[in-house]
C-alpha cells in the first residue's frame, strides 16, 4: 500500500512557475514509477508527465513538453512536477500516481493515486 499527499498548488499568474511536490509513504517507493496527471472541470484526467522508479526515464506530453520537469527523490520518498511558463490552459487539479509495473501515460496503469492539489494560472 502506498499512500500519497501532493502540495504545491495554487494561484500564479500566466508566465509564472510552480513546483508540486507528492511524498510518498512505504518503504517500497523507490520500486514504483511515479506519475502526474491532471483535470480540469468538465474534462477527462489526463496524463501530464512520468518518471521511472530509477528517475533514469521520464515522459511528457506533448502539451507541457519543454515546460515541466518530473523528478524524483528516492531518499526522500517524493516526486516533483517543476511547471514553468504556466498558461491558463494549464488550470487543473493535478494528481500524483504510482505504478507498481513499469513507467506508463494510461490511467489505467496506475495503482495508487494522491488526492489532488489545484493549480490555477491567471491570464
Amino acid at each position: 500500500q502506498v499512500q500519497l499527499v501532493e502540495s504545491g498548488g495554487g494561484l500564479v499568474q500566466a508566465g509564472g512557475s510552480l513546483r508540486l511536490s507528492c511524498a510518498a509513504s512505504g518503504r517500497t517507493f523507490s520500486s514504483y514509477a511515479m506519475g502526474w496527471f491532471r483535470q480540469a472541470p468538465g474534462k477527462e484526467r489526463e496524463f501530464v508527465a512520468a518518471i521511472s522508479w530509477s528517475g533514469g526515464n521520464t515522459y511528457y506530453a506533448d502539451s507541457v513538453k519543454g515546460r515541466f520537469t518530473i523528478s524524483r527523490d528516492n531518499a526522500k520518498n517524493t516526486v516533483y512536477l517543476q511547471m514553468n511558463s504556466l498558461k491558463p490552459e494549464d488550470t487543473a487539479v493535478y494528481y500524483c500516481a504510482a505504478d507498481r509495473g513499469s513507467v506508463g501515460v494510461y490511467r489505467g496503469e496506475y495503482d495508487y493515486w494522491g488526492q489532488g492539489t489545484q493549480v490555477t494560472v491567471s491570464s
